[in-house]
């Protein structure tokens, strides 16, 4: 094994003119950018950042394509990089100004991060703040108070680096990293900054720390490079040690590895019945979904260990026939269930437990068994079944099926592990909108022809433009109960029995007016008791009032869970 050295801008260089390769093996580009924000702070500091592995191949080797662009290489051979690839494609988005290819969610991400200035020169212990929840439902009723955006500034200025915000992205002593990484000069940062001397104290200070951001490109790694006469088995081998080591790669992606090393393209096989379920049923799973359903095709359990065993005519026959176990799957779950987006569900272990079903009971099913998977399918996903220890209850599943079991057994299961197949009032108190609880309500909204307000659209989740787009909405909206209740806790005002959906636009406009207020403006008479039933708002304009929303709520979980009821029954 060879080893050498290279500068962070000699390897992001590699990339770009495609002679460092990532081998199929690889997994996709995971980080989140509070990593990059993490890996620029440690090279900032100088701290050790890692080796980089690569292999410099004798055969013919099957690639994938990197998550930033790069270019066709035909010039000598490449080297294929095994370890590393989160860095480097991370370095790469950053010093280059390219957007990062989100394959999972079919689009570009630009990772911005910006540096602070005036950071404290002592290290900070980096605590995470919480990303916004990302789901097709999202909540615009009101701004945080400014104490909140306040407390928050202060946080942030105690950082080195953060992953940019409208507001820092503003403050004169944050600057992008980006762009100085890109320019040469440091006029136009202390210019924002306020210097306009030499004689300026902070000249000194703000051009030695922009000279050390800029140093990050020179950054020394060691490079292993594993000799040509290793096979791509050994390789293969080699990489699931190394990533068995350390930060783990999930087992999904060392499963991957392992098929990859038996079958030549497999990686893009999978990829393209990915693209086909995001395209023609709306369904965008990663990778490692459709490798489990392969395994569940081919073995009748759902874990990993099983892969290294399988031939490469077992690993083919399975994908076969897990390709046409989802098809019937998603259908399913479209048509019979109403559940037409993976925002709707709880566990995407529900869909490998209708193909697996389908398979065994080789697609011929009746009347009854259908109306059964569809209540199954439903409560288990209301409940969150596959919630805690999700690969041993789906072998539970998988197992029982396998062995002539039905879905009354599946039923029978779901009964044993909650203790009811109901939902009771008490299971809703403090729900949040991540629980299966919130998608059971849209569910049933959606199947009682609820609409948006002022628009009279029906309630959906491919609704397009700001106006439309589908949003969740709090009754009593957060600034009026702040307001109103300055202690009451964030759990009660969140609490599903006070969201509804409606439209962005229509949620914009109501801000911090009490229903009993803006239902009225928005609804005429005749509308107001049908509209509001449509979403078990209480119809009692008493319990609209501002001072009522504890009474508000108790109704309001009672109609919901009545109705969710009804739609599990159904």
């Amino acid at each position: 094994m060879a080893r050498m050295e290279k500068t962070v801008e000699e390897l992001v260089s590699d990339i770009q003119r495609g002679t460092i390769k990532k081998p199929e093996m690889q997994r996709e580009y995971v980080w989140r950018a509070t990593r990059v924000r993490d890996l620029l702070d440690s090279l900032y500091r100088g701290y050790p950042s890692g080796t980089i592995l690569l292999w410099q191949s004798g055969e013919e080797v099957p690639t994938a394509d990197f998550a930033v662009k790069t270019e066709s290489s035909t010039l000598g051979s490449s080297l294929l990089l095994l370890d590393g690839q989160q860095r480097l494609t991370s370095l790469s988005s950053v010093i280059r100004g390219e957007p990062i290819i989100v394959r999972e969610k079919k689009k570009l991400r630009s990772v911005d991060i910006l540096f602070n200035l005036e950071h404290p020169d002592e290290l900070l212990t980096v605590t995470e703040i919480d990303d916004a929840l990302n789901s097709d439902f999202s909540d615009e009723d009101d701004e945080e108070d400014d104490d909140e955006e306040e407390s928050l500034l202060e946080k942030f200025n105690q950082f080195t680096f953060i992953v940019s915000n409208n507001q820092l992205a503003s403050s004169p002593n944050w600057v992008n990293v980006t762009q100085v990484f890109q320019s040469s000069s440091d006029a136009e940062f202390l210019k924002r900054a306020g210097i306009t001397s030499l004689e300026d104290p902070l000249y000194i200070k703000y051009t030695e720390r922009l000279r050390k951001l800029r140093d990050i490109k020179k950054y020394v790694y060691r490079l292993d490079v594993l000799e040509p006469t290793l096979s791509y088995e050994e390789v293969t081998e080699i990489f699931i040690r190394v990533n068995s080591l350390g930060v783990k790669l999930r087992s999904a992606d060392l499963a991957l590895a392992q098929i990859t090393a038996k079958w030549n393209d497999s990686l893009r096989e999978f990829q393209t019945y990915q693209d086909k379920c995001a395209e023609e049923q709306g369904f965008l799973f990663d990778v490692g979904f459709f490798i489990r359903a392969l395994v569940i095709m081919e073995t009748s359990q759902c874990k990993f260990k099983r892969v290294g065993a399988l031939e490469l005519n077992e690993l083919q026959n399975g994908w076969i026939k897990a390709k046409k176990a989802l098809d019937f799957a998603l259908n399913f779950l479209k048509s019979n269930a109403r559940i037409t987006s993976p925002v709707l569900l709880t566990s995407p272990f529900i869909v490998l437990a209708i193909a697996y079903w389908g398979s065994v009971r080789e697609y011929k099913i009746d009347k009854h068994e259908s109306s059964e998977m569809r209540r199954w399918v439903l409560i288990a996903n209301t409940k969150s079944r596959f919630s805690g220890s999700a690969e041993t209850l789906l072998d539970q599943d998988l197992a029982m099926l396998r062995d002539g079991g039905n879905t009354r057994d599946l039923l029978d299961r779901l009964e044993v592990q909650f203790g009811r197949l109901k939902v009771t009032e008490t299971e809703l108190v403090g729900r949040r909108s991540s629980s299966g609880y919130f998608r059971a309500m849209y569910l049933a909204f959606l199947e009682d022809g609820a609409k948006d307000w002022t628009t009279d659209l029906a309630i959906s989740l491919r609704h397009s433009g700001s106006e439309h787009k589908l949003q969740f909405h709090h009754i009593f909206p957060k600034a009026l109960l702040r307001r109103e209740f300055p202690g009451m806790r964030r759990a009660q005002i969140n609490d599903i029995s006070n969201l509804a959906f409606i439209g962005g636009k229509t949620n914009r406009q109501i801000r911090d007016k009490a229903p009993a207020d803006y239902l009225v403006e928005m609804l005429t008479k005749r509308e107001f008791d049908s509209e509001l039933q449509k979403q078990c708002i209480p119809t009692e304009k008493s319990l609209l009032e501002q001072d009522s929303f504890e009474e508000f709520l108790k109704e309001r979980r009672r109609l919901v869970t009545m109705r969710i009821n009804e739609l599990l029954e159904s």
